[in-house]
């Protein structure tokens, strides 16, 4: 079992300088003073709605985790055109290429995911109503996408010169059994990143700053099979995975830090007069704390295997086996709403006019980088959205280049822009 991804909890102490908020306060004041900075926010309000044509456009390309290519091909492309440098696909398919600052570092991660959750052959093209605009993956994280290509766009309009750099990614296996596998080869490949925000559906006012972990399996009850009355006596797969079920349901989890389980689905048998040979089912279990999480795990699994030994030990046999594969390892972790990143992302919400929100923890590509000790966020990429994963999700571009501004003024921040303001990461 993979447990590298750990928990790591960034405070004070944190071989990161958590930087004063009269530091955060001043740098924004001078940010937004500036008259590049002020072209840069203006040009994202004048661009809103080419981001969406291109948000539709880039939906319109299918891409579930693992078949990311073709979608991936036309951010590369993209990238290329608006100038940022070292452009590659990465050994897992993420997209990458740097906009380079006056110095080498920091370096912030600019990041967004390709892959969406729905099947290979799903209609992805859009339809508006009533200024909506409707389309699988439309939201997640079609608007992710194309806000990484507006703030390109503005930063080129603007010639906003940085101190560090900043490096646009675009991801893949951010969705359900991808696993997180872009964002985890990024940060096994590159090891000077010092920052990472994660663009994804929700308001200008949104931040996220804690990791939701899960440990995620398919587990294979396996025995003899054989007719359901002719071979009665005979010990059944489908039995021992309804005793582990009913096992798993009666789990006692803490509210806080939230902590839950869910079996997903359940597969198996042959016909209704069969003793089942086989049976499947897919396990969930998430926790924002990375010591509830293996707690969980632990009782979880040892239910399952005793449920096998009560079947076995029903038909007074040994036949029933059961093999556990784990499928899913998205780290836990947690950082101090003082952490640099976090004051930032909220100086740049009220830089906006807004007022910030902190969200609870949910499960993203910033979790890879939270559970690393770098500091980390996920911001919503603007506009309203509704209806995300399903046939029906859509996305209204209404005032939407609010959330690119409040993701530009962060991510110059961080950074540094040059002449200006000194980075607030280091």
């Amino acid at each position: 079992m993979n447990e590298k991804w750990g928990l790591v909890i960034m405070d004070g102490n944190n071989l990161r300088t958590v930087v004063d908020k009269d530091t955060v306060n001043t740098t924004y004041h001078q940010l937004i003073e500036n008259p590049e900075v002020k072209a840069g926010l203006a040009f994202l309000e004048a661009d809103n709605e080419q981001t969406a044509k291109e948000q539709i456009h880039l939906t319109s390309i299918p891409a579930p985790s693992f078949k990311e290519y073709d979608r991936g091909e036309f951010m590369k492309k993209q990238f290329i055109l608006y100038g940022l440098e070292d452009v590659k696909t990465d050994s897992e398919g993420n997209i990458i290429g740097i906009r380079r600052g006056t110095e080498s570092s920091p370096r912030l991660v600019i990041s967004a995911h390709q892959d969406t959750v729905f099947p290979e052959g799903t209609d992805t093209k859009a339809t508006i109503k009533n200024g909506k605009i409707y389309a699988p993956g439309i939201s997640d994280d079609g608007r992710g996408l194309a806000v990484l290509l507006t703030l390109l766009r503005s930063l080129n309009h603007s010639q906003i010169q940085t101190v560090g750099d900043l490096v646009f990614v675009a991801t893949v296996g951010e969705e359900g059994l991808g696993d997180l596998r872009g964002v985890k080869a990024l940060f096994e490949q590159d090891k000077a990143i010092d920052g990472f925000i994660s663009i994804e559906p929700g308001t200008p006012e949104e931040i996220i700053y804690l990791a939701t972990g899960s440990y995620r399996y398919h587990v294979t009850f396996k025995g003899p099979g054989g007719h359901s009355f002719g071979a009665f006596g005979t010990p059944s797969a489908v039995h021992a995975m309804g005793r582990a079920i009913a096992k798993l349901a009666d789990m006692r989890v803490p509210f806080e830090p939230k902590t839950t389980f869910t079996v997903g689905t359940v597969t198996g048998g042959t016909s209704i007069n069969t003793i089942a040979a086989d049976a499947t089912m897919s396990l969930d279990l998430r926790s924002s704390s990375y010591e509830e999480l293996n707690k969980l795990k632990k009782v979880a699994l040892s239910h399952i295997y005793s449920a096998v030994e009560e079947e076995n030990s029903r038909w007074n046999t040994n036949s029933i086996s059961v093999d556990i594969h784990q499928v899913g390892d998205r780290p836990a972790g947690e950082q101090s709403e003082e952490a640099t990143i976090v004051q930032a992302a909220k100086a740049a919400v009220k830089a906006i006019g807004l007022t910030a929100t902190l969200e609870g923890p949910s499960s993203t590509d910033s979790n890879v980088p939270i559970s690393l000790g770098i500091p980390a966020v996920t911001l919503g990429g603007g506009g309203n959205y509704g209806q995300v994963h399903t046939l029906n999700e859509y996305f209204d571009p209404k005032d939407a280049f609010l959330g690119a501004e409040r993701i530009l003024l962060t991510c110059l921040g961080l950074v540094g822009v040059h002449h200006v303001t000194q980075p607030l990461i280091k």
